[in-house]
């Protein structure tokens, strides 16, 4: 019976997953075995055409098998839609650091992320840095993040402030854009030359996450045939009520989902 293994077509005589992995991988270590997209530890078994994935457990496998991993865990199709993307996300604070590493564990291709600023102490709170990457560029820290959870995305970095002057140059190559700004100018700047100079792109921006509200409120809507704008549109950051880790992440996983329903072509019409 004929199976596949890690993307090639083995014989597995014996129909049964813990044997198959046995006789490729032998030499009793641990291993993440995923089968049809189902990652289990029971033996099971097998029928011919099966797709099973072998990865050893602490290990960096190779590009072509972290691939194939990723494309048994996604559903069938997605993995080359994402991978073929160009995302940018502008800004890298509480929305952007954690946007950024939800579309890098999700297999885009292509990230560019785009921020003029440092890790600060004060960011910690919201923020997807650790205590090693104070003072360092949040694009470059970033960077650094990315490359823990998946080397082989290629990650552009532009360490600039977005201006009337550059936003169009900056923004060019990128498929889909997410406005991840604290600045209410910043937010507006990009969303009018997205809706302007780049009406063939899609734009997904947030509006509203501060405070300690119910995460509930937080929704996604389509503004435009492009542009999609998650939030609750009215709790903003002020005194009394900061931006705090929780809401601000169910705001960013929203705007990270909104971005991967567009690439897999899931988005309203």
């Amino acid at each position: 019976m004929k199976v596949v293994l890690n993307g090639k077509s083995v014989d597995a005589p014996e129909a049964r997953l813990h044997a198959l992995r046995d006789a490729f991988y032998p030499g009793g270590g641990e291993f993440v075995t995923i089968l049809n997209g189902f990652q289990t530890p029971d033996d099971a078994d097998l029928n011919e055409g099966d797709e099973v994935v072998v990865i050893e457990k602490g290990k960096l496998p190779p590009r072509e098998d972290l691939e194939r991993m990723m494309m048994a865990r996604h559903t069938p199709g997605v993995h080359e839609k994402v991978k073929r993307a160009r995302v940018a996300v502008a800004g890298l604070g509480g929305l952007g650091s954690n946007i950024a590493l939800l579309l890098a564990r999700t297999g885009v291709g292509r990230l560019h992320l785009v921020d003029f600023d440092v890790v600060e102490p004060s960011n910690l709170n919201r923020q997807q840095y650790g205590i090693r990457h104070l003072g360092l560029p949040k694009t470059d820290a970033m960077k650094q993040a990315i490359g823990e959870i998946n080397p082989f995305v290629e990650v552009v970095t532009d360490r600039v402030r977005v201006t009337e002057e550059n936003v169009a140059s900056l923004f060019a190559d990128d498929d889909l854009i997410c406005e991840a700004f604290d600045s209410a100018a910043a937010k507006a700047l990009l969303v009018n030359a997205c809706l302007t100079r780049f009406p063939q792109k899609f734009l997904v921006a947030a509006s509203g996450l501060a405070g300690f509200e119910s995460g509930n409120t937080i929704r996604t809507r389509r503004v435009s045939d492009r542009f999609y704008l998650c939030g609750d549109g009215e709790t903003d950051a002020r005194v009394g009520r900061g931006l705090m880790a929780p809401r601000v992440a169910v705001c960013a996983g929203h705007q990270a989902n909104t971005a991967l329903r567009i690439l897999v072509g899931e988005y309203d019409v």
